[in-house]
């Protein structure tokens, strides 16, 4: 075995054992979901057994997870540094497990606008926490406040905008791919609207 596979086994088995510990199950309990012996699993999680692919097809299963993330390798490139984008205050990170998703952080000083022809609607999803100061979320007809440490999920074909109130605000956003593309496209036609709308 090379140290590769040795470092590979290692892993799924810790990986075997964080899982069912987080799940609160004893060995007995994930054992008779996997429909294995409690010996078995334990020499599993121990090293003392060698790892068979369909015991490792059932341990997935039992633990809800998929075959895959049991046996992913750990990644060199856990660090990523922000793309900034000085022009419209942003800083903006591309989440590697799922390219279609972007985190945005932006501090914003303007107030939501008071004209409703101002408000954007585009396909896809928002979520946003406000970090510091408190940000006015327009929502079609509706005019939330959003506090620090308050966050706000929505379909961002609700015609939508945002902006601060009482001083700077500082917001995380996090966009899917077409929220993400509505916003590039506002942005890039000098619309009102940038991330994290």
């Amino acid at each position: 075995m090379t140290q590769d596979n040795r470092e590979l086994d290692s892993l799924v088995r810790k990986r075997i054992r964080a899982l069912r510990v987080a799940q609160g199950w004893s060995l007995e309990e994930l054992a008779a979901r996997a429909r294995l012996s409690q010996s078995t699993l334990s020499r599993i999680e121990t090293g003392q057994r060698r790892l068979a692919l369909d015991q490792l097809v059932t341990l997935a299963r039992a633990l809800d997870t998929s075959l895959d993330q049991l046996v992913e390798t750990a990644t060199d490139d856990v660090i990523s540094n922000p793309m900034i984008d000085g022009a419209h205050g942003l800083m903006r990170w591309p989440i590697k497990a799922d390219p279609g998703m972007t985190v945005v952080r932006q501090r914003m000083t303007d107030p939501a606008p008071d004209n409703p022809s101002r408000l954007r609607a585009h396909p896809g999803r928002e979520w946003l926490v406000v970090l510091s100061g408190t940000a006015i979320l327009l929502l079609g007809d509706r005019r939330l406040r959003v506090e620090t440490n308050q966050a706000a999920e929505f379909p961002t074909m609700l015609p939508h905008a945002i902006g601060a109130e009482g001083g700077p605000c500082e917001i995380l956003g996090i966009f899917d791919r077409d929220a993400r593309r509505g916003h590039q496209r506002g942005e890039d036609s000098g619309g009102t609207s940038r991330p994290p709308r």
